[in-house]
């Protein structure tokens, strides 16, 4: 058997171990990553490639979140932080025990507030809503109480 077909085993084991909570947080980290990919994408390539329904004097509700400061932290775009929580959160669903439970709930908790503030943010600073964000905020409070699940249940 090969190296990698070894690794694509193992992987399966551990996550078919897990149950369906497991198998969750498998699938909304997936859907954050590639959501957060996105992001990162446009952020890069041009907010114009943005998609999004929200229209305010003529530019995108999300376009006004995007660039606006708090579209950073440290000069890092909020959109790449996203992918490092949501790529975190997948890695640790194959750290057996608790360490791999606990890190996966510190980082989805971390997510969690942190989606909170900037939701705040976007509601009482900048006045504007934008869906990629609110889907993000969605995503991250349902990993922040599934591996809560994960974590005190030991599965």
């Amino acid at each position: 058997m090969s190296s990698h077909a070894r690794s694509v085993s193992r992987a399966s084991r551990l996550l078919a171990g897990g149950g369906p909570v497991t198998i969750a947080i498998l699938v909304l980290a997936a859907i954050g990553t590639l959501e957060a990919s996105y992001l990162t994408y446009v952020h890069y390539h041009g907010l114009g490639a943005l998609l999004c329904l929200g229209r305010h004097a003529g530019k995108s509700s999300c376009e006004q979140v995007q660039s606006s400061v708090y579209s950073k932290l440290a000069g890092i775009p909020v959109a790449v932080l996203g992918l490092i929580g949501y790529i975190t959160i997948l890695a640790t669903l194959f750290v057996r025990g608790e360490l791999g439970r606990a890190a996966g709930f510190c980082v989805a908790l971390i997510g969690f507030g942190f989606s909170m503030y900037l939701t705040y943010r976007e509601l009482f600073t900048l006045h504007e809503i934008c869906e990629w964000c609110v889907g993000s905020a969605c995503l991250m409070t349902a990993l922040a109480v599934l591996t809560a699940i994960r974590y005190l249940r030991a599965t």
